[in-house]
């Protein structure tokens, strides 16, 4: 059935980068908007950066605003987050996903689909 896959995590040092992307299958997500969450041990999941649908808008929060750049190929059915300048704070659980409405994602912090989440460890 649909399904979201995260692949591209891993340990890096500080100041160091990372790109995480996202394989959708059983279906096309093109019509979907598509966003990217993480949580860290004993955190509460956060919102991290949703892309538009056309990929004509993109939002981010705040404390990734500048080093993180969500984009998509709806062609390719896949979403990518490229993490530059990585804090030790950044490391988390980052987990893909889907929802026909972006405020969904970016203002409630929810979505319709998830992928199972890639671990991302920026040592200090």
């Amino acid at each position: 059935q649909e399904q979201l896959v995260e692949s591209g995590g891993g340990l890096v040092q500080a100041g160091g980068s990372l790109r995480l992307s996202c394989a959708a299958s059983g279906r096309t997500f093109s019509n979907y908007a598509m966003g990217w969450f993480r949580q860290a041990p004993v955190k509460e999941r956060e919102y991290v950066a949703a892309i538009s649908y056309s990929s004509r808008n993109t939002f981010y929060a705040d404390s990734v605003k500048g080093r993180f750049t969500i984009s998509r190929d709806n062609a390719k059915n896949t979403a990518n987050l490229q993490m530059n300048s990585l804090k030790p704070k950044d490391t988390a659980v980052y987990y893909c996903a889907a929802d026909p409405s972006i405020p969904t994602i970016k203002d409630r912090g929810e979505a319709g689909y998830w992928g199972q989440g890639t671990q991302v460890t920026a040592s200090a």
